[in-house]
């Protein structure tokens, strides 16, 4: 029986060796030819109409994905054990060859920059429709979970810096931010649809808040809720909210200034309720008006939340995918693509690239969208806002 036993095993392990060889006949695209699929691409894409390319090709890198070469190796750095990690799972272009991970990260970020179709994309690279989407999700997965560090609540001295920039800029003491809130269209099915998902102007959607710093860098985001809900609401369905109301966050000294004390605040338009840590402005349409100061209140408080309003200009005009209607998205995952694109504005500014300003969008993040007024008024928030313009 013992000969019969060792020949079985033989006769396995023979198996196993043959199989291991098929796969290794797939030919894998060696590190030398990765830089091929950027030559391919811009030899087939920068002449292509309607696309107004520069004729640079570093700037012309930019114009397609975003980032500069130096800031694209950096995400594939973040990414790349995950993308090779798993079985390539037909991730094969059209001449055979395994994708690079540096071509699963040019895809996923031009499907992103760009909000064109997955079909388009595929075309622009040579690679299929499910391609496409199977390596944008993949990479939507590694980048939520590798570069977390991009977008959390600063520590002490970060916040220092960042009092420091605002106060510098807007003479505001004490600011540690500018929020605002947006909103992603997206069309739904039939049985989807709900009066929650459906908004003041009749368009389905999902709402973003967002919490900016002085260089217009998000430092808190949240996302997933229905476009059906106000933006006042939106806010206490926040974890900063929930945060800020219970004193831990925003909870850093305060300032005196002849008696009166400044604490630590975020700067917010009428949509949101006047809080002892959100200021709101004046309103101007009282029969008295507004006093001197509190008209250079709301003067440097509008200049103040114009960041949070430019970032999300910027958010959207850069991510495209974000500005355009998404065609029935899986609601799960929709705030996955949205927190994606939140982390690349970030990684852009935390590499010392440069946001692109004329990619931003040229009107209102929240085109069509009328501003609504909350009511709310805490009256710590107003002797709070009161103090700030006695200073100011």
């Amino acid at each position: 029986m013992a000969p019969f036993q060792k020949k079985s095993k033989t006769k396995k392990k023979t198996k196993k060796f043959k199989k291991h060889k098929q796969v290794s006949m797939v030919p894998i695209e060696p590190r030398t030819s990765e830089t091929d699929w950027w030559d391919s691409f811009w030899h087939k894409n920068s002449t292509v109409p309607g696309y107004t390319v520069p004729g640079d090709e570093a700037e012309g890198f930019k114009y397609f994905f975003r980032v500069s070469k130096t800031t694209f190796e950096y995400i594939c750095s973040l990414v790349r054990e995950d993308l090779i990690s798993r079985p390539p799972s037909g991730l094969i272009n059209i001449e055979g060859r395994l994708l690079s991970v540096e071509k699963q990260v040019a895809i996923a970020l031009r499907r992103l920059a760009s909000g064109e179709s997955q079909v388009s994309v595929g075309a622009a690279f040579g690679v299929g429709q499910s391609t496409v989407s199977q390596v944008t999700w993949r990479f939507i997965e590694a980048l939520e979970e590798r570069a977390k560090h991009h977008l959390n609540w600063p520590d002490f001295n970060r916040m220092q810096e960042i009092k420091l920039g605002f106060e510098v800029s807007y003479g505001l003491p004490n600011c540690c931010g500018a929020i605002d809130a947006t909103h992603i269209m997206m069309t739904l099915p039939a049985v989807q649809t709900s009066d929650d998902w459906c908004d003041q102007e009749k368009n389905y959607s999902m709402l973003l808040q967002g919490i900016v710093d002085h260089e217009m860098r998000f430092i808190d985001i949240m996302t997933g809720l229905p476009g059906g809900m106000s933006v006042s609401r939106l806010l206490k369905c926040s974890a900063f909210f929930k945060l800020s109301e219970n004193g831990e966050r925003l909870n850093g000294n305060v300032k005196a200034f002849g008696g009166d004390v400044i604490r630590e605040y975020v700067v917010g338009g009428c949509s949101y309720p006047l809080l002892p840590w959100l200021m709101t402005p004046y309103e101007t349409n009282g029969a008295n008006g507004i006093s001197v100061s509190q008209s250079i209140f709301n003067h440097k408080h509008g200049a103040a939340k114009l960041l949070a309003v430019r970032a999300f200009s910027l958010l959207k005009g850069s991510w495209r995918i974000l500005s355009k209607v998404m065609w029935r998205p899986d609601k799960r995952k929709l705030p996955s693509i949205i927190l994606t694109c939140c982390l690349l504005h970030n990684i852009i500014i935390d590499c010392g690239d440069t946001l692109q300003q004329d990619v931003a969008l040229s009107g209102h993040h929240d085109s069509g969208y009328q501003e609504q007024c909350c009511k709310q008024v805490d009256p710590l928030g107003r002797t709070m806002r009161d103090n700030l313009a006695k200073h100011l």
